[in-house]
């Protein structure tokens, strides 16, 4: 079920539990193992959402990023080599203005995606917003603030984490994560609509085939979708 966002003045604080901080580690631990990989190749990366922050649950996933990936086939080379499986591989596009993306999904846990056009600073405000982590951050046990899907912001602290609404604190909360007000507004906006009307459909949701590229997906989807077209000539500018 769905996260709904929470309205409420008071700050929380919230003490880990011992699995909590054993089901940290373990994911943590994992999503090390993919950045390493990538950061061999020179691939800088990010893990963002609730492994970044620290308030992991039982469905956490591991979401990796690529800001500025190589070619598809380069990256898809470099995962085979180090032994890492392409369960599944699409193209996504959550709405005409937001950026086109590649995911490559490692198992049901873990995926690994890196935009195919050019992001829109807020775009990009959207990772910090939510908690981004760099692989060092990761190996040095740090834990970043966030807001997470109910739009509370996450505060780490030693034992845990303190909460507290986004609503009402917007500038605040954009101050303290070095983001845009409206990419804080936007958010808002976009998540208590979801809450409103029900989890909303994607724009594009494009499976690859086995014998073919992101790249070449990309163009054809271009070549048939007029909004999919106006993304890729900005990235191209």
């Amino acid at each position: 079920m769905a996260k709904k966002p929470i309205k409420r003045a008071e700050r929380l604080e919230i003490v880990y539990e011992e699995r909590s901080w054993q089901l940290l580690n373990q994911l943590r631990s994992k999503a090390v193992d993919i950045m390493e990989t990538l950061d061999n190749h020179h691939l800088r990366s990010i893990v963002h959402g609730s492994i970044a922050r620290g308030d992991v649950s039982e469905t956490s996933d591991i979401d990796v990023f690529l800001p500025d990936p190589p070619s598809s086939f380069i990256l898809e080379t470099y995962l085979e080599q180090s032994g890492f499986r392409n369960y599944s591989r699409i193209i996504v596009q959550a709405t005409p203005i937001y950026a086109l993306k590649g995911h490559i999904e490692l198992d049901q846990q873990t995926s690994l995606s890196f935009p195919l056009v050019k992001l829109r600073p807020v775009e990009k405000d959207f990772y910090r917003f939510g908690g981004e982590a760099s692989l060092s951050i990761l190996k040095e046990e740090k834990r970043v603030s966030g807001v997470d899907k109910r739009l509370m912001l996450i505060e780490p602290t030693t034992d845990g984490h303190v909460e507290s609404a986004v609503v009402g604190q917007e500038e605040e909360v954009a101050n303290l994560l070095g983001v845009s007000l409206n990419t804080v507004l936007d958010r808002v906006r976009a998540l208590i609509r979801r809450d409103e009307i029900g989890r909303t459909g994607v724009f594009i949701e494009k499976k690859i085939a086995p014998d073919e590229t992101f790249e070449q997906a990309l163009k054809y989807l271009a070549d048939q979708n007029p909004a999919v077209r106006r993304r890729t000539k900005f990235y191209k500018k």
